[in-house]
């Protein structure tokens, strides 16, 4: 991949501090983008400022698109994710933001029959295998979530597990939702185990099992998602 001469802006919307772009960091920064996080219920940049983003990310954390109510900052946050929707501005989503995204796109969002939370691959469909997504077949991705989404009408479902059906969707070249993260760097694993602990333990997840899992992974994913996403940037026109 060749980087950037020229600065270019991420906006990266943070929920918890260690689900951030990790592993994928380093990728945007070789394409010359300067990152901003902005966390969650801090003040939101302008409409002026995230529509004149190069690119923006939404990213995980432990609620959901219906805790509006609770969480008034989501509702600001959805809000913004319809409007680069709308504008078809390149947008992705990881986990969270991909739910918001499907939501933002009219589809619902819903507790899924289980909860997913372990390293496990991913099945693609026909246009998943001609997408980005295509590095990451036969290689196992971080799963963690309760609730899922139906596919927004006129999106592309791009990947399935047994237990999430709905996993990832496009629409369009600018707008990739994935319900997995591609981005954890399994360096700082203790953080998401820890700041996760309560929904670990509620889980009956097998802590050591997933740093286990996390150490055998981590290098192989880190790999096919920097093929991932500098193919969907490309094409996002990034």
């Amino acid at each position: 991949m060749s980087s950037r001469s020229h600065s270019r802006t991420c906006l990266a919307l943070c929920h918890v501090a260690f689900e951030d772009l990790g592993t994928l960091e380093p990728l945007f920064r070789s394409r010359g983008f300067q990152i901003r996080y902005v966390q969650a219920g801090a003040p939101y940049p302008s409409v002026q400022e995230w529509l004149g983003a190069d690119c923006c990310v939404v990213l995980g954390g432990p609620v959901g698109v219906g805790d509006v109510e609770r969480y008034p900052y989501l509702k600001t946050e959805l809000d913004l994710v319809r409007m680069r929707l709308e504008r078809q501005l390149p947008l992705l989503g990881v986990c969270l933001g991909a739910q918001m995204m499907a939501h933002a796109l009219g589809a619902r969002v819903y507790p899924g029959t289980a909860r997913e939370i372990g390293w496990g691959r991913i099945s693609l469909t026909e246009a998943g295998r001609l997408s980005p997504l295509r590095h990451l077949e036969g290689t196992p991705v971080l799963h963690w979530h309760g609730d899922t989404f139906d596919v927004p009408s006129g999106a592309r479902l791009l990947a399935s597990t047994e237990i999430t059906p709905h996993q990832a969707f496009c629409a369009g070249k600018h707008a990739l939702a994935l319900q997995f993260h591609v981005e954890a760097d399994v360096s700082r694993m203790e953080e998401w185990l820890t700041g996760h602990a309560c929904e670990l333990m509620a889980a009956g997840t097998d802590i050591c099992g997933l740093r286990a899992a996390s150490v055998r992974n981590g290098t192989l994913l880190a790999g096919r998602a920097a093929l991932c996403m500098n193919e969907w940037m490309e094409a996002a026109g990034l």
